[in-house]
């Protein structure tokens, strides 16, 4: 009996049977491949708008959720991670009251230096720029040497501090204070 090769099977010992059986892997194995290539395709068919639209679709029904409802339609993780924490106790709100009468909430965590404060309200006006346009830059440089943050009538002077060793919590309010010039 004399053994014959295919392209595509190994040597077959045994007969007609087992060589059947390895021409079946080996189609078996190539309708894998074209399956998975396909299916590589489909996932690249939808263009970034499309899953930008579907992304953003979800964002809007999850702020919907009565614990969440209070961020704006374009949230940031970063802003749903500030709210989870203010209901869990973890971070508190501070009402940041500007020159202007306008009043900023802004969420810190409990230990909140008075540092990261100020990083927290340069991060909400960003945010607050990108929604609604406006001024590009803020020279948040010359705000701090030019404005004191107030609570209580005590200046907010050392950034190492935290707030609650200055008396704050929950739903205080820190106002801007003008910096007298020294000669």
């Amino acid at each position: 009996m004399e053994e014959e090769q295919s392209p595509g099977s190994a040597v077959v010992k045994g007969g007609e049977g087992a060589q059947l059986v390895q021409d079946e892997e080996v189609k078996k194995e190539s309708f894998l491949n074209e399956a998975a290539a396909e299916e590589e395709d489909d996932e690249d068919s939808l263009p970034h708008s499309e899953i930008l639209d579907i992304f953003e679709e979800g964002l809007a029904r999850l702020v919907q959720d009565p614990l969440l409802c209070d961020l704006p339609i374009q949230v940031t993780l970063e802003e749903v991670n500030s709210q989870i924490a203010l209901e869990y106790g973890q971070a508190m709100t501070v009402k940041v009251v500007k020159a202007d009468g306008e009043i900023m909430p802004i969420v810190v965590v409990q230990n909140a230096s008075v540092l990261d404060l100020k990083k927290a309200i340069c991060r909400f006006m960003e945010l607050k720029q990108q929604r609604e346009g406006g001024i590009k830059h803020i020279s948040w440089r010359y705000v701090w040497r030019a404005y004191h943050l107030v609570f209580e009538g005590v200046k907010l002077e050392d950034d190492t501090l935290r707030l609650k060793d200055y008396g704050m919590r929950n739903r205080d309010e820190v106002t801007f204070m003008k910096r007298l010039r020294k000669k």
